[in-house]
């Protein structure tokens, strides 16, 4: 099976699999928990409303049933506690204190005038908002 933006790799998926039921009885299901996985993710991570679902995965009124099944049982909320346990750390997040800022960045030089700013107790005719 290809391996599409946002789905997961087959390590990943067997590390959550065990948690997705299998079905009982009567008919099997038309897809598998793995491709309506992808496709919960795929809505997930790209921001596209439910309809906007490429054709490789199913339709979008299957897989949103699915996704509010899974979300009414607690399996979504389990799956997440269950990762957060043992974190990958494969996705960090960076703190605006780590990047470093350009020079120029900084600011203006100090004592600096503007001059579209109204000076402290004169009226400004150009701006009658700063009166």
């Amino acid at each position: 099976m290809e391996r599409r933006r946002y789905e997961l790799s087959d390590e990943q998926w067997h590390q959550i699999e065990p948690f997705f039921p299998a079905y009982r009885t009567g008919r099997p299901p038309r897809h598998d928990n793995r491709t309506m996985f992808n496709a919960l993710l795929y809505v997930a991570r790209s921001g596209s409303p439910w309809r906007d679902l490429p054709a490789y995965y199913p339709s979008w009124k299957s897989a949103y049933t699915k996704f509010c099944r899974w979300r009414n049982s607690g399996l979504l909320n389990d799956l997440f506690l269950a990762l957060n346990d043992d974190p990958d750390l494969e996705n960090l997040m960076i703190d605006s204190t780590i990047v470093p800022a350009h020079q120029h960045s900084a600011g203006s030089k100090k004592g600096a005038q503007f001059s579209n700013w109204p000076k402290p107790g004169r009226k400004n005719h150009q701006n009658p908002h700063f009166s």
